[in-house]
């Protein structure tokens, strides 16, 4: 019995098979999910073949020293934010063997939202060796932390898809 929701296991299911197929590798850099993508998609037996590693990169001084996400960017635009979550989609392909990465950041919640960044916010990115970059804004809402932790993992996992094809 997976520890995971039905939803969640089963698109973890198919995209390991999917990438299995296609001789993919995954990396992740993880802040707000704190490996839960990892976590996630290695349930799935198999999945030694397409996993590579993940970061889970809470603080800033692990974005920068695992992932080389610049202190600049943090400065400017903070850790929740388009450009961080770039920085450390690219930072994991760099940091790994993988073909695709998915990095997440976020506020989580209860607390640490603010007018600019509420709870809810998350970046995603999702970056490819080719070079070909994907991002995506959410605003899931104050629906708890683990809602919105198990919100950003499915929406991470759609991303992967994605940036595999």
């Amino acid at each position: 019995m997976s520890i995971w929701p039905q939803d969640i296991e089963e698109k973890a299911y198919s995209l390991i098979h999917d990438f299995t197929a296609r001789g993919l590798m995954v990396a992740t850099a993880e802040s707000c999910t704190g490996g839960m993508i990892a976590g996630a998609l290695t349930e799935i037996p198999g999945s030694s073949s397409v996993i590579d590693r993940g970061f889970v990169t809470y603080s800033n001084e692990a974005k920068m020293q695992m992932i080389g996400v610049s202190s600049e960017t943090l400065a400017a635009h903070g850790a929740v934010s388009r450009e961080t979550a770039i920085e450390m989609a690219k930072g994991a392909l760099d940091g790994s063997s993988a073909d695709v990465s998915i990095a997440v950041t976020g506020v989580a919640g209860p607390g640490g939202g603010s007018v600019e960044k509420p709870v809810g916010l998350v970046h995603l990115a999702a970056a490819r060796r080719d070079g070909q970059m994907f991002h995506r804004k959410m605003r899931y809402g104050d629906i708890g932390r683990q809602g919105v932790r198990l919100a950003t993992l499915r929406t991470a996992l759609e991303m992967l898809v994605e940036a595999g094809r």
